[in-house]
């Protein structure tokens, strides 16, 4: 009886311990002055847009999963509509990412904050850009 039970349990704690990996928290806060001059390559720039960037929170795990709460203002009168394509993440490795697919409705003026995910990535996120 005693052998079934003990790998058992390790099942067990080793999923329990799995699960605690995926919990997303919050990165080390870095200055948003913060020069940097990483080369752009493939001119991966954010699409052009009346969006702009209030301030961001970056959020990760131990899988690699990179997530950001965003606040962003629609500085046009109008409507618009924000996609995923008008935010660039940059990453410690220099590269540059939209997140995955995402879509928001805004009224003219309007400040809101969404959370969007960057996928998995081995280097943290250091800055969103935003074509403004």
């Amino acid at each position: 009886m005693f052998k079934f039970l003990l790998p058992v349990l390790i099942l067990i704690s080793w999923f329990a311990q799995a699960e605690d990996n995926e919990a997303l928290t919050v990165d080390r806060a870095i200055s948003q002055n913060i020069q940097l001059a990483f080369p752009n390559d493939y001119n991966v720039d954010p699409k052009r847009g009346d969006f702009e960037i209030v301030n961001y929170v970056l959020m990760s795990n131990d899988v690699g999963e990179r997530w950001a709460v965003i606040t962003l203002t629609n500085l046009s009168s109008g409507n618009r509509e924000f996609n995923n394509e008008h935010l660039i993440a940059l990453f410690a490795d220099g590269s540059r990412m939209s997140p995955l697919q995402y879509k928001l409705n805004f009224r003219g003026r309007e400040t809101q904050s969404i959370t969007v995910s960057f996928g998995e990535h081995k280097f943290p996120i250091l800055s969103i850009l935003s074509s403004n």
